[in-house]
């Protein structure tokens, strides 16, 4: 346990942290997940809508510390294949 004020405002801020990044994070998850259910039922004007939700929701994580610019560029990347190859589908 922490004694000096100082440590015991850090845990106090970590958890803080913590809890925004955990928050932020499953709302990704919950973001794809939609998105990716909506390629496997092949629903093309469902998926890009769903496309185009995540990556304004990635954006706005990846301008924060909780997600780092490439890996949001990455991730962005990759859904966009999955969108183009179900188009062409």
């Amino acid at each position: 346990m922490p004694q000096s004020i100082s440590a015991k405002k850090t845990v106090r801020q970590n958890a803080k942290r913590r809890a925004l990044n955990h928050w932020r994070k499953n709302r990704i998850k919950d973001q794809s997940k939609l998105f990716l259910e909506a390629i496997a039922a092949k629903n093309v004007d469902l998926a890009e809508t769903e496309f185009k939700n995540f990556c304004g929701l990635i954006d706005q994580i990846a301008c924060t510390s909780t997600l780092h610019k490439n890996t949001a560029a990455r991730r962005k990347s990759r859904f966009s294949r999955k969108l183009k190859d179900l188009k062409q589908a």
